[in-house]
C-alpha cells in the first residue's frame, strides 16, 4: 500500500510548467468551444469509460459552481448504438462512428486511454481530425500512438489503469474547475 501511494504522491509532484500550460490551453478551448455553441465529446474504455461519463455528468450537471449546463455527451453509454455499431461494423468502429454522426467542426472529443493504442480510440480520433473537431488527450504509456493525433494531450509513463485513470481525472478536475470560472466569472 506504501508503493501506491508514493506512486500517486510522485505522479502528482511531476506536474511541470509544461503540463501546468497544457491545462491551460486544454481548459481555454473547451472555453471556447463552449462559448461558440460547440458541444464536448468523450470516449474511453473500461475505467476510463466510466471517467469519460464523470466528466461529461461535470459539464453537463455542474462541478462546482451553480450555472447553465453546457452540450457534452459520453459516446459509451448507449447501449443500442454501441451494440448495433459493434455489430454491424466490428467493435474498433464504435465510436469512429458516433464521431461521424454526432460530432461538428465546432466540437471536442475527449479521449481517455492507458494504454493510449485501443484501436477503437485511434479510430474516432483519425473520424474526429477528418471532421474538424479538436481532439483532447488524457493517456497513459506515455501517449502511445494516440500523443501525436491530439491537437492537445496530457500524459503519463505508465500505462498501469489505475494511475492513468487517477491521473487523468485529477487533471480534468483542476481543468474544469477553471472552465466553470471563465464561463461563470469571466
Amino acid at each position: 500500500m506504501k508503493v501506491g501511494i508514493k506512486q500517486r504522491i510522485e505522479l502528482l509532484q511531476g506536474i511541470n510548467d509544461e503540463n501546468y500550460n497544457q491545462m491551460q490551453k486544454i481548459a481555454d478551448v473547451i472555453v471556447t468551444t463552449i462559448r461558440n455553441g460547440g458541444k464536448v465529446l468523450s470516449a474511453g474504455n473500461g475505467g476510463n469509460a466510466a471517467n469519460a461519463q464523470h466528466i461529461t455528468g461535470d459539464i453537463v450537471g455542474r462541478y462546482k459552481i451553480e450555472r447553465k449546463a453546457y452540450a457534452a455527451m459520453t459516446l459509451t453509454v448507449d447501449s443500442s448504438v454501441m451494440t448495433a455499431i459493434g455489430n454491424d461494423y466490428g467493435y474498433d468502429e464504435v465510436f469512429a462512428r458516433q464521431v461521424e454522426g454526432l460530432g461538428k467542426e465546432e466540437d471536442i472529443l475527449i479521449i481517455l486511454s492507458s494504454s493510449a493504442h485501443s484501436p477503437n480510440l485511434v479510430k474516432a480520433v483519425t473520424k474526429a481530425k477528418e471532421l474538424g473537431l479538436i481532439v483532447i488527450g488524457f493517456l497513459g504509456n506515455n501517449g502511445g500512438s494516440l500523443k501525436d493525433s491530439c491537437d492537445y494531450s496530457l500524459c503519463i509513463a505508465p500505462k498501469d489503469s489505475d494511475l492513468a485513470e487517477e491521473y487523468a481525472m485529477t487533471m480534468n478536475h483542476m481543468i474544469l474547475e477553471e472552465v466553470e470560472n471563465q464561463l461563470v466569472n469571466g
